[in-house]
Parts: C-alpha cells; sequence; structure tokens
C-alpha cells in the first residue's frame, strides 16, 4: 500500500504550485487489511484517560515483548499490533480519527512497525503513572490545569534521560511532603514534546513553578527533597497572623464578616501547636475559607486562658462559631497538615442548597456554577467547596441541587447522574454541563471559559429544530475522548462567531431519538444548521478549524463538480486554466480526514489553480467512465492539455 503517481503526457506547468499538493497528499490516510478493536487489545473501555491507556500497554508489554518469548514466532507480531493500539490511542488526534472512521482513518506511515526493549517498558516508561500524588499532564490539560489558580510545581523529563531517573525517587517524597499544599505534575516530553517545546523545555530535568497570570519559575538549587519545599514554600504567600490582645477580635470579625472561618494554633513553650512551615501549608491549603493566626500563649497567658487554653491546641471557628456554643468550634488533636486540611474542609459549611422553590430566580440574574449530586456525595464534592474561593473573583457564585429530593427539577433538564454545570446568568435555559475530569482545576477552568463563552446543552425543548437562526451543534457522547477534546475548542469558536451563530451540544447518550433523527452514526459529529441547508464539519478538532470551515461555506474555496460541469469548466474549459480535482466518496475515512487540507490548500492557491471535488457516490458511472478506480484520487488537468496530467491515489487499488 502507498501512494502512487502515474505520469503521462507531459506539458510545461508551474512546478512551484504542485509541490504543497504533493506534500498535502501524504497526510493521506491508507486502508488496513484487517480491522481490530485497539481498545479491547489493551484492554480498557473507550472512555479511558491516556493514563490508564499507559498503564494498560505497560502491563502487557512486560508480559508480551518478544524479549520476554523468545520461543513465540508469533511474538513479534503480536506485540506489533499493541504497539499500535498504543501509539494511536495516546495520541489525541489520532485517535479521535479511530473512534470515527476506524483503521481506515488512519494514516499508513504510522503503523507502529518499531517497538522498544523490554527494560525501556520496565524502567523508562511512564515513570509517575502510579504515583498518587504526582499528576502526569499532557497536551490536552496542561493550560487548564496551570491557570487554574492553583499553585503547579511541574516536572518536564524524558524517559531515557539518566537525571530524570535519578530525581525521581526524591521528586515522590517531595511529592507526598507537599501533597495538597500545591499541584505536583509531570510532562513526559517524550509524549508531547510539542508542549514542551512550545514551554521552552531545551534540558531534562527542568522543574518550574507555575501560577495563573504569572510567567513561571525555573528551580535552580540542589535536587534535594529540602530545596524543593523550600523553593516551592515561598510561593505560598497567604498571610498567617500572629494574633494578641490588641487585635485577635478584630481578626475574627473581619473573617465572620467575609463568610471565612478562622484557624488559630495556641502555642506554649512545652510545644503542641502548629510550627512555621506547617501553618504556612495550612493557610496555603485553605486559602479563600480560611484565615490562619497563632497565639503566644507565653507572652498572652491570660489571652490564651479566655478561649479556654492552656496548652498548646489547634482550634478551628466556623463562620459565626463561639466557644459558648457547644460543639460549634473544632478541636484539632492533629499536628499534620493533610489532616488539619481533611478535617477543616469537612468541618466547613456545605454549598448553599437551590431548590425547585428558588432556582429559576437565582439563576436569572447572577452566573453559578451548580452541583448537581445524587445520594451519597464523592469525596471530590467535599473539595468543591474550594470553588467558592477560586471562583470569587470571576464573580461566579457556587451551589448544589439535591436531585433526590428534587427530582423532577433534574429530570427537566436530562440530569440523571452526578454532574456540574455553570448557568450564564440568562436563565435556566443557558447552560452547559461539565463532562471533563472530575478535579477541581479541571472544574476552574471549564467554568471561567463556559461562563465567556456561547455554547448551550441542548434539550429537546430547546434544540433549534426550527433553524431560523445558523446553529453549531455538536452530537456527542461523554465517554469518547474526542468528544470531550473538542468541547474547549466549541467555545473557543463560539467566542470568536459571537453574534453570528450559534452553539449548542447535545449528549447522544441521553437523547436517543434526536441524534437517531439526524442519521447521527459516530461521535462527534458536529453540523451546521443553516435554514434549510445542513452541512458536517469534517475538518480538524480546532477553534481554527471551525472558523475556516464557516469561512469556506461563505466563501467555498473548493468548486463542487457534477459530470455537466466538470465537462463545461474542466475539460472543455478555458485555454491556460489548470485544475486539481478530488474524485472522493462520502463513506471513505481518508477522504474525509483530506478534506480540510483540500480546503485550506484551494484557498492557498486562490487565482492560481482552480480546485474542485466530485462526489463518487452520488455520480458513480460517471467517475467509472473517468477510470476512477480508488479514494481519494486526485488529478491534476494542465491548461492546454485536457488529460490528466497526473494521478494521485491514496491507499490500494479497490
Amino acid at each position: 500500500m502507498g501512494h502512487r503517481v502515474v505520469t503521462g503526457v507531459q506539458q510545461p506547468r508551474p512546478i512551484q504550485l504542485i509541490l504543497p499538493l504533493v506534500l498535502l497528499v501524504i497526510l493521506l490516510a491508507a486502508v488496513w487489511a484487517e480491522s481490530q478493536d485497539y481498545y479491547k487489545l489493551l484492554g480498557v473501555s473507550r472512555e479511558a484517560m491516556t493514563r490508564e491507556i499507559r498503564q494498560a500497554f505497560k502491563k502487557l508489554a512486560l508480559t508480551m515483548h518478544p524479549d520476554k518469548t523468545p520461543g513465540d514466532p508469533s511474538a513479534h507480531e503480536k506485540f506489533l499490533q499493541v504497539n499500535r493500539a498504543y501509539e494511536v490511542l495516546k495520541d489525541e488526534d489520532l485517535r479521535k480519527k479511530y473512534d470515527k472512521y476506524g483503521e481506515k482513518g488512519l494514516d499508513e506511515q504510522q503503523q507502529g512497525g518499531r517497538y522498544e526493549s523490554w527494560n525501556y517498558y520496565r524502567y523508562d516508561f511512564g515513570i509517575y503513572d502510579d504515583d498518587d500524588e504526582i499528576i502526569t499532564l499532557d497536551s490536552g490539560d496542561f493550560d487548564s490545569a496551570v491557570n487554574s489558580g492553583e499553585i503547579w510545581f511541574i516536572n518536564f523529563y524524558f524517559p531515557r534521560c539518566s537525571h530524570c531517573h535519578q530525581l525521581a525517587p526524591t521528586w515522590r517524597e517531595f511529592a507526598k511532603e507537599m501533597d495538597g499544599v500545591i499541584r505536583i505534575g509531570a510532562v513526559n516530553c517524550g509524549d508531547n514534546n510539542h508542549l514542551c517545546r512550545r514551554k521552552g523545555i531545551n534540558s531534562y530535568p527542568s522543574l518550574f513553578i507555575y501560577r495563573a497570570e504569572q510567567k513561571p519559575e525555573k528551580f535552580n538549587g540542589e535536587r534535594s527533597k529540602d530545596s524543593l519545599v523550600h523553593f516551592s514554600m515561598q510561593f505560598i504567600t497567604t498571610t498567617v497572623t500572629q494574633l494578641w490582645q490588641g487585635n485577635v477580635f478584630n481578626e475574627i470579625e473581619s473573617a465572620f464578616s467575609l463568610g471565612l472561618g478562622l484557624l488559630i494554633t495556641f502555642c506554649f513553650d512545652t510545644g503542641d501547636c502548629l510550627e512555621p512551615r506547617t501553618r504556612q501549608k495550612v493557610a496555603g491549603m485553605l486559602d479563600g475559607l480560611v484565615k490562619v493566626g497563632w497565639m503566644n500563649c507565653t507572652s498572652e497567658e491570660q489571652l490564651c486562658g479566655s478561649f479556654q487554653v492552656t496548652s498548646g491546641a489547634t482550634i478551628f471557628f466556623p463562620p459565626g462559631s463561639s466557644l459558648d456554643q457547644q460543639g460549634s468550634v473544632l478541636w484539632l488533636n492533629t499536628l499534620d497538615s493533610k489532616e488539619i486540611y481533611n478535617q477543616v474542609i469537612n468541618h466547613l459549611p456545605d454549598l448553599q442548597l437551590l431548590t425547585s422553590d428558588n432556582f429559576q430566580s437565582k439563576l436569572a440574574h447572577h452566573r453559578w456554577l451548580v452541583s448537581f449530586t445524587f445520594r451519597d456525595r464523592s469525596p471530590a464534592t467535599i473539595e468543591y467547596k474550594k470553588l467558592q474561593a477560586f471562583l470569587r473573583n470571576d464573580h461566579i457564585q457556587v451551589s448544589r441541587v439535591d436531585c433526590i429530593a428534587d427530582s423532577e427539577l433534574c429530570k427537566s433538564l436530562y440530569i440523571d447522574k452526578p454532574c456540574v454545570a455553570v448557568f450564564k446568568g440568562l436563565g435556566i435555559n443557558d447552560f452547559e454541563i461539565h463532562h471533563g475530569k472530575d478535579v477541581l482545576y479541571n472544574i476552574v477552568g471549564f467554568a471561567r471559559d463556559s461562563v465567556h463563552a456561547h455554547v448551550t446543552t441542548l434539550r429537546p425543548d430547546n434544540f433549534p429544530s426550527d433553524r431560523k437562526e445558523p446553529w453549531l451543534v455538536d452530537f456527542f457522547a461523554p465517554w469518547c475522548p474526542p468528544c470531550r477534546a473538542l468541547l474547549p475548542e466549541l467555545r473557543k469558536a463560539s467566542i470568536q462567531l459571537s453574534g453570528r451563530m450559534k452553539f449548542g451540544t447535545l449528549d447522544c447518550t441521553i437523547h436517543h431519538n434526536l441524534c437517531s433523527m439526524y442519521n447521527i452514526q459516530a461521535y462527534p459529529t458536529t453540523v451546521l444548521f443553516n435554514g434549510s441547508s445542513v452541512h458536517e464539519y469534517e475538518g480538524q478538532h480546532s477553534a481554527d478549524g471551525i472558523l475556516e470551515f464557516i469561512q469556506d461555506l461563505v466563501h467555498p474555496s473548493v468548486v463542487v463538480l457534477d459530470p455537466s460541469s466538470f465537462t463545461e469548466r474542466v475539460k472543455d474549459g478555458l485555454e491556460g486554466s489548470i485544475w486539481l480535482v478530488d474524485f472522493y466518496a462520502p463513506w471513505c475515512g481518508p477522504c474525509q480526514v483530506l478534506i480540510p487540507e483540500w480546503r485550506r490548500m484551494a484557498r492557498l492557491l486562490s487565482g492560481q489553480i482552480l480546485v474542485g471535488s466530485v462526489d463518487c457516490q452520488r455520480f458513480q458511472s460517471f467517475c467509472q467512465s473517468q477510470n476512477v478506480r480508488a479514494y481519494p484520487e486526485i488529478r491534476l488537468y494542465p491548461g492546454k492539455s485536457r488529460k490528466p496530467d497526473h494521478y494521485i491515489v491514496a491507499g490500494r487499488r479497490i
């Protein structure tokens, strides 16, 4: 299989115009002889995250690698299949093509013919995948993570780098020490080369602190745990106040007036209070929810006594609490920052509860992030209390709805499982459901993007069936990774096209009938409804690709040809005009992969070469008469001769 060029009658031609075509044609996908389910090969579900895919592949690599099975003559071919599956599913773009078109949609140049040694998979592959405290980031979630408002310390490494492996045990110890205080991340620059180049990474390991809207800070010190902790602690700038008779009651009143709690550690010479570094850690972990202070009870003995403290102690005062109210304050019997955080966060008041009685009025004029819960709440939903602090400056209020107590309300929104949604201040119909990872940094990024974007979660009662205005509708399934990757790109495009086009998403796992009505057979399928015209988007899953698609509909760059117009414009057209024509079939995966590149090329060559396309499914007999035997087939019709000069065929003859 491969690309074939057959040269016919030679005519003088502007070779510089043909070179871009040759470069673009190598992007065409080939047809594989056999079809395999890559997810089953790796033993993962179709909604598996990249980390799960890496972990599954590593397990298979350690048992199936030919180095471990030298007596099996088929070991090489078996492992090639597994390696191919991993190479496709780990790559967001290839996975998208595979999910939509199967193996036919994949580039024959990327058939996984090479793999690494067993030692590589055992010692170099997925260094931090088994470490819960270390979050492995990739190009798909890096930006949303570092811009979430949390502090990130990220280790950019390369699998074959010896210094990276030497650092790994220390990085793990450091991550356990700082877990919950800041986010500890890792980026594999072998798998994310483009991301690392974009971030200016040119040596390994490179360690950087990231804070939202601030320049990254590189760590250049000794790679010891103490040095890493000391470096990272300087970025936790939350104030820890020393309390005394002259300010303690003002501090309490100030915190309570802001709806914040106050945590005080009382220190005697005998110890048993939080040491300075732990205070700072706790202050950073609870920033925006709780103020932290300490009191020197050696010099403020009487004041400490008024708080019923006679020895080292740490007390949390929730908003409005008092020592006189039994059970209203929390006495903490630990000096560990993580344990203190967990006890305090559980003791904080829950998110504001919205009910069917106040839901509509509350959402009419303000932006809200709403957590819809069912029965038992996961540990992640306890963390949602921190969302109030992260989203306060974005003027996004945070609340929850109990879908057991208010089942009719949730049913009316077609919500039947726990989720988070952003309501944009325009009533209950203008909202968007979060389909990303259920982690704080991902939800924060989603909320900030969603309130500024113009994407609406669609339901039968607000689906634009009358199409009075142009709508771009994304039919998707939440379990589909390419679908989830497309959603933030839709938000970006909706901002660019605000006022000119509306954007909506329809979950086909819930609204089966609507999706069937529009003959949706693959996810994601993105369709532009413009009056009676319907156009399916087949370009790159990016905001730029969507914008190019819209632009091309307004000002078409590719001429759609039928037998009559082909004869009139191409075969019998003006002398000197040069045509490039793509003969394709809508069912052909490689043809669909070519479409956006074909349009882009047509715009680049506008005014120099005429670019057209012929639908060979619709005009089958015509294509047969032109001796078209494979799809896509691209032909160049030079200016002086109407015989095609070049045939360029992707894939095998069919």
